[in-house]
């Protein structure tokens, strides 16, 4: 099962383990970082977190298959799939498809008083 983890951290933090990866020669495996819980929200928040469980493990697909999976309307779902893309979080295949190529999803972040 391949798992994509989805954190808060700062880049130098982000920099240093893959410094670390590079000179060790361990992966720490897939990893998408935001450097602030809002960014976090803002890119993945309401029916776009929905979308990526609908996707999760489910190979490439229309867009118009992910609507039906997750019953919402095709082009909120486009839009929320323009997004997403835009980002790195789902793939496009070469026959136009999408696909998030991960089985699943850890989401890591801590909020504390300010």
């Amino acid at each position: 099962m391949t798992t994509l983890t989805i954190d808060v951290r700062s880049l130098t933090d982000s920099l240093a383990d893959a410094a670390r990866a590079m000179q060790t020669g361990k992966s720490v495996g897939p990893r998408y970082s935001f450097s602030s819980p809002q960014a976090l929200m803002r890119t993945l928040g309401g029916k776009r977190f929905d979308l990526i469980q609908a996707l999760s493990g489910a190979g490439p697909v229309t867009i118009r298959e992910a609507a039906r999976r997750v019953e919402r309307d095709v082009k909120a779902v486009h839009s929320d799939v323009q997004a997403l893309l835009a980002c790195g979080v789902l793939d496009k295949t070469d026959d136009g498809k999408i696909e998030f190529p991960y089985d699943a999803v850890h989401v890591d972040f801590m909020l504390k008083a300010a």
